[in-house]
């Protein structure tokens, strides 16, 4: 598969004035996505980012770092120790370049004999799951990867909206999916564009009670202005 963010954010790393990112899901049309907000500081993120990197403690996991923004403010403002790790090979150079020490490129489920007090995952962190029937295999490794009173700090956002509504209030769901949250991503860049790739918009609820069948706990700590919300999820046992 293309490296295709990768590319995006090593040329913007270099170039501040290239295109941006077109974003594309199988229900909405492209859409630009500044590359700039990949390298936002503290003080231009959102809300619930905010609040989750506050409450980042011990050693952390940031899975699916991207330009290492969460990273980097977790290393150098609060000294931390981080882990940043992504399957983009362009993305992991951007972050070593930006100062991180610890950085690898790989998915989350290739880690053994790791563990960590927080694992990150924000910008819609549930999308690394892909599909909801992966779900209990997702929410079981991130379990593994927890130390003893550890937390996950995840966030994500409840997409019905996107959907029709008819008369009765009820919602114009494609049926060619197990769980309406599940979408399908493209990207463009410089002419470009990615294989589809799958991505998991998961609502407050549903994750919440998928944890409970994994025996872990899961905590609402805010919700944004975008359906999208915050959580916590720790480990019962």
């Amino acid at each position: 598969m293309k490296d295709l963010l990768g590319k995006a954010l090593l040329t913007y790393f270099y170039d501040k004035n290239t295109e941006n990112l077109l974003t594309e899901t199988s229900i909405s049309e492209a859409d630009e996505l500044p590359l700039s907000y990949f390298y936002r500081g503290f003080e231009q993120m959102p809300l619930l980012e905010k609040i989750a990197l506050e409450q980042a403690s011990g050693t952390v996991l940031d899975i699916g770092a991207g330009a290492g923004s969460h990273s980097l403010y977790l290393f150098k403002e609060k000294k931390l120790d981080v882990t940043s790790i992504d399957i983009s090979e362009g993305a992991c150079k951007v972050c070593q370049l930006r100062g991180l020490e610890k950085v690898f490129q790989k998915d989350f489920f290739s880690i053994k004999d790791q563990k960590f007090d927080t694992l990150l995952l924000l910008m819609n962190g549930t999308g690394i799951c892909g599909s909801y029937k992966k779900l209990p295999l997702f929410l079981k490794k991130l379990k593994q990867l927890l130390n003893k009173g550890g937390q996950i700090l995840i966030d994500s956002s409840d997409i019905i909206y996107m959907f029709d509504e008819d008369e009765d209030g009820g919602r114009w769901i494609p049926s060619n999916t197990e769980y309406y949250g599940e979408l399908t991503f493209k990207l463009q860049f410089q002419g470009e564009t990615s294989k589809a790739f799958k991505w998991l918009y998961l609502d407050f609820n549903t994750l919440k009670n998928a944890c409970k069948l994994q025996n872990m706990h899961c905590e609402l700590i805010a919700n944004g202005e975008n359906y999208d919300y915050l959580a916590r999820i720790t480990s019962i046992e």
